[in-house]
């Protein structure tokens, strides 16, 4: 990848923010201003949570003339607003608009593009992980946001054949429909039930919100685990949540979600800076950052 060309930002100082419910926890202030700072940046990151207001994606036309207005470099946006906040915008890279989500936007020249790095923050995380697992038969719990990149990024990466399962059937044949268009026939297909559809999978990943410390559980019955499966999870918030704890109990190898966290972070610092971030600093930071919390 060719190094970005580094934006020139008046004093050096930049604003940023999250936009999306129940944010507060997030890391991602800290890994950006961090990150800012070794680069000579003096970068402010606003936490935007719909919570606060008990209001919900209905708030995103005001919030977004609020960003045009004070001059914010960039947005990232998460839970509930990925896909509601894609006819706000005045564009959308090429990955963005193929995943139909958005996870960061960028404020240039008067204008707000939407970017996705969720795909990419996955398959970095994981290709550091796992580079020699088996990709033949996948299971994806979860197409919404973060599922639908993922989705996208897998069959990228050399899945050959992807599963998607989700509480709304219709959403996954919907995203098995654009996946089989955009990557040719068969490469994906919606799964009835989770138990037939990973009987003989390969690997697993989990992306919904199941295992989160507000919504604790296992994704799937765990006697559905086997030895031979590879687990990848995307929760962080515990980052041995309930499903890995599972999975290596059965043999599993597993990759938590802090990775995919830190590769979202990377791509969005080089979207808002233009400048190439040291992703082995921000994962070192975020790694600290969650056992400062957990003690």
């Amino acid at each position: 990848m060719d190094a970005p060309t580094p934006i020139d930002f008046p004093h050096h100082k930049l604003l940023v923010g999250l936009i999306g419910a129940g944010i507060q926890r997030s890391l991602t202030p800290a890994m950006q201003e961090e990150e800012a700072r070794h680069h000579g940046l003096r970068l402010h990151y606003q936490l935007i949570d719909l919570d606060t207001t008990k209001s919900g994606p209905e708030l995103l036309p005001t919030l977004l003339t609020a960003v045009r207005t004070m001059g914010f470099a960039g947005l990232n946006i998460t839970f509930p607003c990925k896909q509601a906040v894609i006819p706000l915008l005045d564009d959308l890279s090429d990955e963005a608009r193929a995943m139909g989500a958005v996870n960061t936007v960028v404020h240039r020249d008067g204008k707000l593009i939407g970017h996705n790095t969720d795909g990419s923050g996955w398959s970095w995380n994981f290709k550091r992980q796992l580079p020699d697992a088996d990709l033949s038969r996948v299971l994806l719990l979860g197409t919404g946001g973060a599922g639908s990149a993922i989705a996208h990024a897998a069959l990228r990466m050399g899945v050959k054949e992807l599963r998607l399962y989700d509480v709304d059937p219709a959403r996954a044949k919907g995203l098995a429909a654009e996946l089989n268009r955009l990557y040719g026939a068969g490469r994906a297909v919606a799964a009835s039930d989770i138990a037939a559809g990973i009987a003989d999978a390969t690997g697993l990943i989990h992306a919904t919100p199941m295992g989160m410390d507000k919504m604790p559980g296992l994704p799937l019955a765990e006697e559905l685990l086997r030895p031979e499966l590879w687990v990848s999870e995307v929760v962080y918030f515990p980052i041995d949540t309930a499903l890995l704890k599972a999975a290596r109990a059965k043999g599993c190898r597993t990759v938590d979600g802090g990775g995919m966290a830190v590769g979202q972070a990377v791509g969005a610092f080089r979207l808002f800076t233009g400048r190439e971030p040291d992703a082995g600093r921000i994962d070192a930071h975020f790694r600290r950052l969650l056992a400062e919390r957990a003690s």
